[in-house]
């Protein structure tokens, strides 16, 4: 009989089952990685800022995955600096929600709650852009109101200038005929000249 090595009967190693996989801390981790984002792009200097923009739409245009159009579109959502796109941010964040299943829930979350942000500034933006337009409007129709009373104004201010001439030039008549008529009567009846 051949020895045997124990290794050889014994059973076939199972291998080491992986832990599962903690799904909300995989979703912290990236809302994390958005939110940490938005912060420097809200916060950081322009250089900052240009160098994330571009990282995000390098990263994008690679490779157009929903989290990473989200990403990009959550950047562009985000104002103060010079990349806000609110348009651009609609577009992307609305790209992603229509495929919902392609997102973890909290990047679902993240993306509707900013998406309706955008949508709240832009329709505030719209009702700003018309109460702007109704103001220019109604300023222009109060000027125009102000300048034919002005122009009224000027009318009859002109009519009553003229009014005013005739009538002096009226006293000034009666004024030389009463005195021709006190001349007449200072001046002595024998006298003929």
């Amino acid at each position: 009989r051949r020895p045997v090595c124990p290794a050889m009967t014994a059973p076939p190693r199972q291998p080491t089952p992986t832990p599962p996989v903690d799904q909300r801390a995989v979703e912290g981790t990236i809302v994390s990685s958005y939110l940490d984002t938005l912060y420097k792009l809200a916060r950081g200097s322009a250089t900052e800022q240009a160098e994330i923009l571009a990282r995000l739409e390098a990263e994008q245009a690679a490779a157009a995955t929903p989290s990473r159009n989200l990403h990009y579109g959550l950047a562009l959502s985000t104002p103060g600096h010079n990349g806000f796109d609110p348009v651009g941010a609609q577009r992307l964040l609305r790209e992603v929600l229509a495929n919902p299943e392609t997102l973890l829930p909290a990047e679902r979350a993240i993306a509707y709650l900013q998406l309706s942000l955008i949508d709240r500034y832009q329709a505030l933006q719209a009702e700003i852009k018309r109460n702007q337009a109704e103001t220019d409007r109604g300023e222009r129709d109060r000027i125009a109101q102000l300048n034919r009373r002005l122009a009224a104004e000027n009318e009859e201010n002109t009519r009553l200038k003229r009014q005013l001439e005739e009538a002096q030039a009226k006293l000034d008549a009666i004024s030389r005929i009463e005195q021709t008529m006190k001349n007449r009567t200072s001046q002595p009846e024998g006298r003929n000249p």
